[in-house]
């Protein structure tokens, strides 16, 4: 088995992390889960990586859980395993919460239990025609995890949501396009391209202010509006005199392109 199960590549400052076992559909192993999340945290601490694609190698997105291995820790009677695997996940999709650059999960193929609920955790999803969805724990007798009760629900309310979880039918591209889990969906030949091209209009934005719509986002969805608006006015104050801000009217001004500067370091305070 290879040790590299997640690729990393950095170009434009745009971070790539590929799940690497194609053999298997990209199915989750332990090395895969610790990796994916040791490369998310470097990413998140290094601010010249300005939008980060998560992806997968070969058909598939990710399948999910490996089954044979689930299959012999219960043959163990044993769940300390499977405890120690869903924290690492439970790591992982609050960690993409919190980065403060955009995440898109470049969904190529086979999105399935773990897999799906990773893609449904990014702050974008984009598809090929080739990609579907598929809550597929109960198949196998389980319910779902890696944040599938919260990002599902809020995506496609609750009816929809129990639906999907309850009976594990695969959705496929368009019907994932329709009920809002892909943001877009592109011809299986040029999705790639077509997801660096979006990753790049990301990754030349005012990196500052992305963090802060992102954060305002999330808190928008579960706050009173007296809060949402209590964070617009800290948000804004913080933003009015960034480099970002000055750079964007000027550039308006003069009628041309904003050149929004490099960041380093962490995310500074709204």
């Amino acid at each position: 088995m290879s040790e590299n199960q997640v690729l990393t590549t950095v170009s434009d400052h745009i971070g790539i992390l590929t799940l690497n076992r194609p053999e298997v559909m990209n199915a989750f192993s332990d090395t895969m889960r610790g990796q994916l999340l040791a490369q998310l945290e470097q990413f998140a601490a290094d601010r010249s990586v300005r939008c980060i694609v998560i992806t997968g190698a070969g058909r598939a997105f990710c399948a999910g859980g490996d089954i044979a291995s689930m299959a012999k820790l219960q043959d163990a009677d044993s769940t300390e395993v499977l405890e120690q695997r869903m924290a690492l996940g439970s790591q992982v999709v609050q960690l993409l919460r919190r980065m403060p650059q955009p995440i898109i999960a470049a969904v190529n193929g086979a999105a399935a239990g773990a897999g799906a609920n990773l893609a449904l955790s990014c702050d974008f999803r984009l598809g090929s025609d080739k990609a579907l969805f598929s809550e597929s724990f109960v198949k196998i007798g389980l319910v779902p995890d890696w944040g599938g009760f919260f990002f599902l629900s809020r995506l496609v309310g609750t009816a929809k949501a129990m639906e999907l979880m309850m009976t594990g039918d695969r959705i496929r591209a368009e019907e994932a396009l329709r009920l809002g889990l892909l943001n877009q969906v592109h011809p299986l030949e040029s999705f790639w391209e077509d997801t660096l091209n979006f990753a790049r209009t990301l990754a030349t934005g005012p990196a500052e202010t992305l963090a802060r719509i992102k954060e305002g986002v999330y808190l928008g969805a579960s706050a009173s509006l007296e809060q949402a608006l209590a964070y617009e006015y800290r948000a804004q104050k913080a933003a009015f005199l960034s480099d970002d801000a000055r750079e964007g009217m000027r550039a308006f001004l003069d009628k041309r392109a904003p050149e929004f500067r490099e960041t380093s370091g962490k995310n500074s305070e709204s």
